[in-house]
């Protein structure tokens, strides 16, 4: 059964339609799932799967071939769709060639779960052609209980489509134990246990070995469980290369191989000026927290929400505050605020105009003194900031001070 996702609106929308849409992601984000209900919606379309391995050495043999195979479908075949573009990245320029010929003859929808391969195989990303989205794990605001409504896809909407369901709501354990990926979301706890830990060893076997993005692997697999452990911390390459006795400049390549891959998010330190020192050194977060556990190889308890509560709950504002910049696009971001004699505060929620100092606290019973670093934010940055949030497991919102509010997780 297909779940409504927030991407599918901007897909089918005016904005994107004379353009190459790009749509990456890490792997069981529901990439596939996603074109599959776009193509339900619109026109009459043509996959090319290039999980199909037989489909995939053909191509790349021959990637001239795909366009002959384009330019030969009927008239009413106005939608292409190539998933897993990355595994054959020579079909870009076969894209950019017909797309230039014809700009207005196809809607063409690629994904990819690897950047990394892309600019290995010298691939472009169609500049001025393209419109370029990014999936994430199932968020707070594709779910039936949360406040925000995604907007209807005006064309599905036209064609007196049924629109699919919101994915149903989770309590806050399980969302810290297991994530948010579409598929293990459905499953029961064993289940989705095995299904995470078969997923980074696929990881390992598949996109690292299998695309030799590393040399020794043997080290990388120590690395993949030191970075889930760090994920959410200041980076610090110099302690990570003395625990696992990996160079530190090995170690700053095999984070980029998490970025390349979609699996992980550099968070950068808040960059506008100020009297205090500060740290600029970034953190890096891991895409989902059901897969950083299943790499840290901790076993999804009860005791591990008990003992780190705190921390995985964090993540999981980080993961949720990351897809909202993501989806609102240019202008928007996330960094932390911290200096260098402990002040901090988690989050900044950066807009063109506006910034959004974010504390989060694991707390049921919020009290003011729990807004004291939003608030010397505020101080600091008022003409950038002008109120603050305090998240929490309040049931409902409270005003903490004048500027800083309480918010209920539910209420992200």
């Amino acid at each position: 059964m297909f779940f409504r996702r927030s991407l599918l609106g901007p897909l089918l929308g005016p904005v994107s339609r004379e353009k190459v849409n790009l749509l990456f992601g890490a792997r069981q984000t529901g990439k596939t799932e996603l074109l599959r209900q776009v193509l339900r919606i619109s026109e009459p379309s043509h996959l090319f799967d290039l999980q199909d391995s037989a489909l995939r050495r053909q191509l790349e043999a021959d990637p001239a071939r795909f366009g002959r195979e384009v330019r030969a479908l009927p008239k009413q075949k106005k939608v292409v769709v190539v998933d897993e573009i990355q595994k054959v990245p020579a079909l870009l320029e076969e894209v950019q060639a017909l797309y230039d010929s014809a700009p207005t003859r196809w809607r063409f929808f690629l994904t990819g779960s690897s950047a990394r391969r892309l600019r290995a195989g010298a691939a472009n990303l169609l500049p001025g052609r393209s419109h370029l989205y990014r999936i994430h794990p199932i968020v707070r605001w594709e779910e039936g209980g949360a406040d925000l409504q995604i907007p209807e896809p005006a064309q599905s909407a036209a064609a007196g489509q049924k629109q699919p369901p919101p994915f149903a709501e989770q309590p806050l354990p399980r969302r810290l134990l297991f994530g948010s990926l579409p598929g293990v979301r459905m499953e029961s706890t064993a289940s989705a246990t095995a299904t995470l830990d078969a997923y980074v060893a696929t990881y390992v076997e598949e996109e690292v070995r299998r695309e030799a993005l590393v040399r020794d692997l043997g080290q990388f697999q120590v690395f993949l469980r030191l970075a889930a452990l760090e994920s959410g911390q200041v980076m610090n390459l110099a302690k990570l290369s003395q625990e696992s006795g990996v160079p530190a400049s090995t170690l700053k390549l095999h984070y980029q191989v998490l970025v390349d891959t979609f699996l992980g998010h550099w968070m950068p330190a808040y960059g506008h000026p100020s009297r205090k020192r500060v740290l600029t050194t970034p953190r890096f977060y891991w895409f989902d927290l059901g897969v950083r556990n299943a790499a840290a190889q901790l076993p999804p308890t009860r005791e591990l929400v008990q003992s780190q509560s705190g921390p995985l709950f964090e993540h999981w504002v980080a993961q949720e505050l990351i897809a909202r910049a993501d989806r609102l696009g240019r202008g928007h971001r996330v960094s932390f605020w911290r200096t260098v004699d402990g002040v901090e505060v988690d989050f900044v929620f950066e807009g063109p105009r506006v910034d959004l100092p974010i504390e989060v606290k694991w707390t049921e019973r919020p009290r003011p003194e729990d807004a004291r670093h939003v608030e010397l934010f505020l101080d600091r940055f008022g003409d950038r900031a002008k109120r603050g949030l305090v998240v929490c497991r309040c049931e409902r919102p409270q005003q903490l001070t004048d500027r800083v509010t309480a918010i209920p997780w539910s209420q992200l």
